[in-house]
């Protein structure tokens, strides 16, 4: 079980771990379903707040357990409604949040690590590389943090903030086993998007949990060449492998896969490019998600012009691809992934 400060983290446990650990302080295991709720329903962040404890109960838990976390220390809010939050987490790293509002309801992406170790070429979120990776409690506070902030209920989940989900899949799987849990906010697994830059071995490993999630492809390139100019991954696995491996996913799950493709100007948005991409893609059970790139400063590339944008989609749906141009939300304020946490290091705003 995830530590810090020597305290047992219980904010990250499931319900049956919990139920052990109440068990090893001598108290009885439905204990364990009231402290489950008030962390993973009624939200609070204190043991004090754990009403229908007795008093004992509370101040042996604040001695021997944290509820580590995240809160809000700067919320930028844009004139489209989208909500940038910079969190900060109990060792005094920060990472990123956004609430998008749709008409289908709130939508959160998340971060999964403090930093990247991923090098995408185009990204803020990679800038200082990785320090660490989340725990799931970190992951689910965020959510939780933007519910107490907002008073709105959360109805779908992305994770595709800082971090590369991949690279810490235990504690995104029981992130995505938390979350869906009736005893939790119950968000339903096909609400809840993994974005991944293309490890084909967690792409494997995913096929064996049994999950109904959706996975995002952030491919950005249709062939290697270009693909490791932008994404030193390629080096790594191909494009060919990453195909294979979502058309096993695909045949496992029966879930349709979802490839981001950030378009930079003059790099990746050709009519070549888009033919390329539909090749590449033909007869898969998936869908390609055009994303005008948010430009970072000290990073490649600019943004590709409306025209390209437009003409890069028509081709793909002349190929009968399914495509569609991502929503601009945000464009007003820190944007890109990372953006906000790079401005603040070292600062606290509230």
């Amino acid at each position: 079980m995830n530590k810090g400060n020597t305290k047992t983290d219980m904010k990250s446990m499931t319900l049956s771990e919990m139920q052990s650990f109440v068990e090893q302080l001598g108290e009885k295991k439905f204990r364990a379903s009231q402290i489950y709720q008030w962390i993973n329903q009624k939200l609070v962040t204190n043991f004090s707040d754990m009403t229908n404890l007795s008093e004992k109960l509370r101040d042996r838990l604040e001695s021997e357990a944290c509820l580590h976390g995240c809160h809000m220390i700067q919320r930028q809010v844009s004139k489209d409604g989208t909500n940038k939050f910079l969190m900060k987490l109990w060792d005094g790293n920060t990472v990123e949040s956004v609430l998008m509002k749709y008409h289908h309801g709130n939508s959160v992406c998340i971060s999964t690590q403090v930093g990247c170790r991923m090098g995408c070429r185009f990204c803020a979120s990679t800038v200082g590389g990785l320090l660490r990776s989340l725990t799931t409690g970190e992951m689910l506070d965020q959510i939780y943090e933007i519910q107490r902030i907002t008073g709105e209920r959360v109805s779908n989940v992305i994770l595709m903030g800082i971090g590369e989900p991949l690279d810490n899949f235990d504690n995104v799987v029981r992130f995505v086993r938390m979350l869906s849990d009736e005893k939790g906010l119950h968000i339903s697994q096909r609400n809840i998007t993994i974005s991944t830059c293309g490890l084909v071995d967690g792409i494997h490993r995913l096929m064996e949990e049994d999950l109904t999630i959706t996975v995002a492809i952030s491919l950005h390139a249709p062939n290697d060449e270009l693909r490791k100019e932008m994404m030193p991954i390629a080096n790594r696995y191909s494009i060919a492998e990453i195909i294979q491996a979502c058309k096993e996913y695909i045949d496992r799950t029966g879930r349709r896969i979802t490839f981001e493709y950030s378009l930079v100007d003059g790099k990746n948005d050709t009519p070549d490019h888009a033919r390329q991409l539909a090749k590449l893609v033909h007869g898969l059970n998936c869908h390609i998600n055009l994303i005008p790139l948010n430009p970072v400063e000290g990073r490649m590339g600019d943004r590709s012009k409306r025209t390209n944008v437009l003409e890069f989609k028509n081709i793909l749906e002349k190929y009968h691809s399914n495509v569609t141009i991502r929503r601009e939300m945000g464009s007003d304020i820190d944007a890109a992934c990372g953006q906000l946490r790079n401005k603040n290091k070292g600062g606290e705003t509230t």
